[in-house]
């Protein structure tokens, strides 16, 4: 299951990101993205995954690009943080769980 919540605020576009980012819904959430970069390609864009509980290889593929558009992604615990790391080295992690800190993969 996975669920975006989104909204234009001040600060720009926030989305946040719940559960897992696989499948076809790396597809909905690059679709939902377009239209809202199109609308407003200047806003800032803040992109929450501190509830992501698992992130295949297209989903880490859309993230790379969110971040090369200029998307701040947010993460909290290990997994998220080396996730963006790996991100920021344009290297590509395998297929990983992302439990939420103090939660169990």
């Amino acid at each position: 299951m996975f669920r975006v919540s989104y909204s234009d605020t001040a600060e720009g576009q926030r989305w946040s990101l719940h559960g897992r980012l696989a499948g076809p819904w790396v597809d909905e959430l690059r679709s939902c993205w377009k239209y809202a970069r199109d609308r407003a390609p200047l806003a800032r864009a803040i992109v929450d995954l501190k509830q992501v509980t698992f992130i295949d290889q297209a989903g880490e593929k859309l993230l790379a690009e969110m971040r090369s558009a200029g998307a701040e992604l947010i993460a909290a615990g290990v997994e998220h943080q080396h996730l963006l790391a790996t991100l920021d080295n344009h290297k590509s992690p395998s297929a990983r769980g992302t439990a939420p800190e103090g939660g169990n993969q």
